[in-house]
């Protein structure tokens, strides 16, 4: 192979391997902006879920189902002088 040829394969090759990181950095920045885009959903839906517990802790304490139970269903608490205990 004579220089002019080794100089032509060599430019070609400099080339390609400039359009190949011209490619990488232009993927990267767009999984980069996607990353983003997702780490932001994820947050969002953090904040979502921890408000969803805060909201599932405060209808199930204990008082709020026992208001519920005496005003809805008429239920009362037990008179334990009244309780009779059966013995096999």
């Amino acid at each position: 192979m004579n220089s002019k040829g080794f100089l032509a394969v060599m430019t070609i090759l400099v080339l390609v391997s400039a359009l190949g990181v011209v490619f990488t950095k232009h993927q990267n920045r767009k999984l980069y902006a996607e990353l983003t885009v997702l780490q932001k959903q994820r947050d969002a839906m953090d904040v979502e879920w921890g408000r969803l517990q805060l909201e599932q802790s405060t209808w199930a304490t204990h008082g709020r189902i026992e208001k519920i139970a005496r005003q809805r269903l008429g239920m009362r608490n037990v008179d334990y002088d009244k309780v009779i205990m059966v013995k096999p």
